[in-house]
């Protein structure tokens, strides 16, 4: 499989321990208190063979762009994934990258206090400390220009963003950046693309952000399209 150079992890600075992990189109930027490369790896393993091994049985919910229940028998990722497109009137696979970096991360948590696990801008955390993470957002002259700074500690959280205008991931917005802080990385993911699919021009906001508050389990979010950006709830922008 192709892999999309991610310029954007030049941004990354932090006091953990950073490492990468590959498995076939999966490609994760891991950082926690000690190298656990083989304990990821075998993580990242398993939640593909299990979704894979879902999906060869289920054709129907890697093309569908709607809700759709699982299959008895489905195994955690696909359960969370389900869970999360309910929630948020879309399409399981719109949570499949939260879900991949919520599985691994939750792996590693048996072994490290603090754990940050990012697929393709979806990241999965628990963090002691406030954490501050880039924005970017493709050719918006905020992207690189700001970050938001994560302050809810000592809990893991999902931290995930879709764009209609960067990367390969289905959108039917605009955004150039839609940000989600949710209870879990799988539901920020669904949640992302959800406010992402109601953003096609700036004056579209704010309605985005309405929908977005009415999702459970949801902190916050923010929208960058152009130079315009609005935010909701948990957000804390700081310079860069």
């Amino acid at each position: 499989m192709w892999h999309e150079e991610r310029t954007y992890r030049r941004w990354i600075e932090s006091d953990l321990s950073t490492f990468e992990v590959r498995v076939g189109e999966s490609d994760l930027l891991i950082s926690a208190e000690r190298p656990l490369p083989d304990l990821a790896e075998r993580a990242l393993r398993l939640a593909r063979l299990e979704l894979e091994s879902y999906l060869a049985r289920d054709a129907e919910l890697e093309k569908t762009l709607r809700p759709r229940e699982p299959l008895p028998g489905a195994p955690p990722i696909v359960l969370d994934m389900a869970e999360a497109a309910r929630a948020c009137g879309v399409g399981p696979m719109a949570a499949v990258a939260g879900a991949v970096a919520q599985v691994v991360g939750e792996a590693l948590l048996s072994e490290s206090e603090q754990v940050i696990v990012e697929n393709g801008g979806d990241i999965f955390l628990r963090t002691t400390r406030p954490r501050v993470a880039a924005i970017y957002a493709g050719k918006s002259l905020l992207s690189g220009k700001l970050a938001l700074k994560v302050s809810r500690l000592n809990q893991p959280l999902g931290l995930c963003t879709s764009s209609g205008t960067v990367g390969h991931s289905l959108s039917f917005g605009q955004a150039d950046a839609a940000i989600v802080l949710a209870e879990s990385a799988a539901l920020a993911d669904a949640a992302a693309t959800a406010l992402g699919n109601r953003v096609k021009e700036p004056t579209d906001i704010q309605r985005a952000l309405e929908f977005l508050k009415q999702i459970p389990q949801v902190f916050g979010g923010a929208v960058v399209i152009g130079q315009s950006l609005g935010a909701w709830g948990e957000v804390e922008f700081v310079g860069l």
